[in-house]
């Protein structure tokens, strides 16, 4: 996970929690890792700022409704009086998942729903739900989720973290003179390697570089390359190192694996009306190729498949839900994909002109929500691992992700089930601008 330095806020004052784990971003937007002492400030900010939800609000929830006609107002009224947004509105009522969108014209509303829980603070400064350690929807990503989709039909939403051309010439050269002595163990050249490899560039699109949505990008591509790479342990039996996994393997001199986060839905499907609309899966998937690299640097292609890599990207799946259990990160990855989803469904089919509802605030249109703005993430510090393989080193530096939310509406199916479930997940006439389905 990534702490971010020094962060702004445009409006009004949004949740200081610089921590989500144990890296800095610096003025410069270098990532670096973070003290304890500076993971412990962030952990006392957090906790001045978080008491949890009261109420019914304290309670789990198999379905939690949210209005977003009501969550506009809600948030237009606490900007009116020059509060700073509630609690239960910067958590989105304690929602873990969207699951189902509904669209209510005689109500003029779109609602959102899916499961909810009252919310902690672990001591790693993350705000996890009580009873299932998965963290919280944010309201700041519903926003940048809602406000990116034009820019994301454009060319998606997506992180990398890559080395330059001229760090693996200066790498090649250097492997070029390396002659291990009997029984010298390859990781003592990796101070040099370092070296020689250089700083790996932060590339990000789709979104502003200096939202929450954009750091945890960042974050989770990070925390992906430290497991993969061995450098932090995932905490998890099931999921080692690709670097334990892969010693002895045969692999091109040339050839480095690289690992990425995507879209993973099972169905997205909706009604004869197209009233109702369900999303199902686990929303994440890794995903893996070997970059072939050229002799100057460059990327030139894809090398052989490595089916270590593949295994190591098929367990990072299957486990992603207890990951994200250990490691926040990955949840909140997953639920700003959920979030990405169900923006482009609601601008995409025109379900805001389907139930007549302005969204304009939600959509950054006049009136901005504020939201916390942060040291944009530019650079990582030379950070990488190396393995003596059978035909040369196994050099595993890059990852990434990638939502194309586009892709996942393009998808949809008719169920017919799903029409009975929207008269009875419609608001009460005394509902606020949540409530429980």
């Amino acid at each position: 996970m990534i702490l971010i330095a020094a962060p702004s806020f445009a409006g009004q004052t949004g949740l200081r929690q610089n921590s989500v784990g144990g890296v800095m971003v610096d003025a410069g937007g270098v990532v670096r890792a973070a003290t304890p002492a500076e993971q412990q400030q962030s952990l006392q900010a957090v906790r001045v700022r978080v008491k949890g939800g009261a109420g019914e609000l304290a309670k789990p929830a198999a379905m939690r409704m949210i209005s977003l006609k009501g969550l506009q107002q809600a948030i237009a009224t606490a900007l009116e009086t020059g509060d700073d947004l509630p609690e239960e509105i910067r958590y989105l009522a304690g929602l873990q998942r969207v699951q189902y969108v509904f669209a209510y014209p005689e109500q003029n509303d779109i609602v959102i729903a899916g499961p909810a829980e009252p919310w902690i603070v672990r001591d790693d400064a993350a705000v996890v739900g009580a009873i299932s350690g998965q963290p919280m929807m944010l309201i700041d990503d519903l926003v940048t989720a809602m406000q990116s989709v034009e820019s994301a039909r454009r060319g998606g939403i997506s992180c990398s973290i890559e080395p330059t051309a001229e760090g693996h010439q200066r790498l090649n050269r250097l492997l070029s003179k390396v002659h291990l002595r009997n029984g010298q163990n390859p990781k003592s050249l990796e101070p040099q390697m370092k070296q020689a490899f250089g700083p790996q560039m932060v590339k990000l699109t789709g979104v502003p570089t200096d939202s929450h949505y954009a750091r945890i990008l960042v974050a989770a591509d990070y925390q992906m390359k430290r497991i993969a790479m061995g450098l932090e342990p995932s905490r998890l039996a099931a999921l080692p190192s690709y670097l334990e996994m892969a010693r002895g393997s045969l692999t091109q001199s040339n050839a480095n694996p690289r690992w990425w986060m995507a879209c993973d839905y099972s169905a997205l499907t909706h009604s004869q009306d197209k009233l109702s609309w369900q999303l199902s899966g686990r929303g994440v998937k890794t995903m893996t190729e070997n970059d072939l690299i050229g002799a100057d640097g460059q990327v030139v292609g894809n090398a052989k498949a490595d089916p270590k890599a593949q295994r190591w990207a098929d367990l990072m799946t299957e486990n992603y839900g207890e990951l994200s259990q250990q490691f926040p990160v990955f949840g909140q990855l997953r639920n700003m994909i959920d979030l990405s989803v169900i923006a482009t469904l609601i601008v995409q089919e025109r379900l805001d002109e389907t139930a007549g509802v302005n969204l304009d605030l939600l959509m950054g249109r006049g009136t901005q929500v504020p939201v916390s703005v942060y040291t944009a993430p530019a650079a990582i510090s030379p950070e990488c691992s190396f393995l003596r393989g059978r035909k040369g080193w196994i050099v595993t530096t890059s990852g990434g992700v990638d939502i194309n939310a586009f892709e996942i509406i393009e998808r949809q199916t008719s169920d017919e089930t799903l029409g009975s479930i929207h008269g009875k997940s419609a608001a009460k006439a005394d509902a606020s601008w949540w409530w429980n389905g």
